[in-house]
């Protein structure tokens, strides 16, 4: 159930997840996630939450201005 909307309606998406950290945008793609059908509010299990923060912790040691990195490559 959405927390924001209270649809029952969750669906199974890719999305492209983007964090801006100390001017450097971290983009990373094919991030599978729960999606609300009604509102739209994305949801990561704990498993997908926790290899988000290993990758976002890679990119930091990268300090490059922008970086790209696909979920399905590297999880």
């Amino acid at each position: 159930m959405c927390i924001f909307c209270k649809c029952n309606t969750m669906k199974k998406s890719l999305i492209t997840h983007v964090v801006n950290y100390k001017g450097c945008i971290v983009v990373i793609k094919n991030v599978p996630c729960e999606e609300c059908e009604q509102c739209g509010e994305k949801y990561y299990s704990d498993d997908v939450a926790e290899q988000l923060e290993k990758m976002f912790n890679m990119a930091k040691q990268m300090m490059q201005e922008i970086s790209v990195m696909d979920y399905n490559k590297v999880a």
